[in-house]
């Protein structure tokens, strides 16, 4: 089939790759003009590994991976240092961490040359016909992914919007050049509204992410300033960290998830995939393992799919998806909620229930959230 994505996001990526391997023509459209370019760490679990492994991906994200944070000690931490809860490497579940710039351009040199299409900004039909406009002409498909990120054009043109919500706070998000700073403990700290992460990344980096419960709009004149008034009183490593890094490339971002969730995830001969499907906080760390798993579902129900199935098979695309990412969905949201609280009773209360959890428990909850299973094929003889 004739498949044109998009968006070069991570999940618009996941899915040329995957596609063209079986054999699909495929075509991606990215307004920017460097797909990749604009970033800093992510962490992957076992459920995308599962997902890239069914389309023959999982090696090639292994590569510009690493397993650094699983051989950690880990969990939330108090600003003085205390543990509210942690877990040992022992049983700390399957987890890889990276830079994003790292995993686009190895999805990129994967595709065929031709396939990415930068600076151009594509527009989907809004009847959900198969064409995508760009640069003043059409193309023509079987199917569209609409990969468009959390505030997917297409979405809105399929009238499958339902609006977008502040989540009450901002991130920033850098990486340092050392881990020379790292010790053997890595995780997030929490406080009243506020909190810290710590990820070790390849090539002696660290990942680290702040948040902090203030209105969205705001611009910082020194990152590094900002922050460091914000945690600089917080325990080792984190005023290093915020020292090691480069203030200019400090990324600072007002949190958004939607605000209600999709009645569909498609339209017509188009689907959405990624956050402009069910873009989440990032308060489960799913958001790019859920791209991965929408596009190798989709991969998988499309092996061996004449395009005449293709409403067949878009139909089931939905059942499957819609559940299993309006869960999480819901879940990222009440967590941000809850590690984000400004209520000094409530924040007092979160960190005692935090203590009081066995270790066990906590893995056996982020075990089932990585649970991610191959879609079984229909039986048909005419796919």
């Amino acid at each position: 089939m004739r498949i044109g994505i998009v968006g070069a996001g991570i999940g618009g990526l996941v899915a040329a790759a995957a596609l063209q391997s079986d054999n699909h023509d495929v075509r991606v459209y990215e307004r920017r003009d460097d797909a990749g370019s604009i970033g800093a760490g992510l962490t992957l679990f076992g459920n995308a590994f599962a997902a890239l492994d069914a389309i023959g991906l999982g090696d090639l994200v292994r590569s510009v991976s690493s397993t650094a944070i699983g051989r950690l000690r880990s969990g939330q931490r108090q600003p003085s240092g205390r543990w509210l809860i942690s877990l040992p490497p022992s049983e700390t579940p399957s987890v890889r961490s990276l830079h994003r710039a790292d995993l686009h351009r190895a999805l990129v040199q994967h595709l065929m040359p031709g396939t990415l299409h930068l600076s151009h900004a594509a527009r989907v039909s809004a009847d959900g016909a198969p064409v995508v406009r760009a640069d003043g002409g059409e193309d023509h498909f079987d199917l569209v992914i609409a990969a468009d990120g959390i505030r997917s054009d297409a979405r809105a043109r399929w009238g499958l919007d339902r609006g977008l919500r502040y989540a009450g706070y901002t991130a920033w998000r850098g990486v340092t050049t050392s881990t020379g700073h790292l010790s053997d403990e890595a995780g997030e700290t929490w406080d009243q509204g506020a909190r810290f992460g710590i990820v070790p990344l390849p090539d002696d980096r660290v990942y680290w992410f702040a948040t902090y419960q203030t209105p969205p709009g705001g611009t910082d004149l020194d990152a590094v300033a900002t922050l460091r008034q914000l945690f600089g009183t917080w325990h080792a490593p984190i005023a290093e960290l915020l020292d090691a890094t480069d203030p200019e490339t400090i990324l600072r971002h007002d949190i958004y998830d939607l605000a209600r969730f999709p009645n569909s995830f498609r339209h017509g001969r188009g689907v959405l995939l990624g956050d402009a499907a069910h873009a989440m906080t990032p308060d489960l760390g799913q958001g790019a393992g859920q791209a991965i798993e929408d596009a190798a579902t989709l991969t998988l129900l499309l092996r061996g799919v004449q395009p005449h199935n293709l409403n067949r098979i878009l139909h089931r695309f939905d059942r499957i998806r819609r559940p299993r990412t309006r869960g999480l969905w819901r879940q990222s949201r009440l967590t941000g909620r809850v590690a984000q609280t400004t209520n000094p009773l409530a924040t007092a209360l979160r960190d005692v229930a935090l203590r009081a959890t066995p270790s066990s428990l906590l893995a056996g909850a982020m075990t089932r959230v990585q649970q991610w299973e191959v879609p079984p094929v229909e039986a048909n003889a005419d796919r």
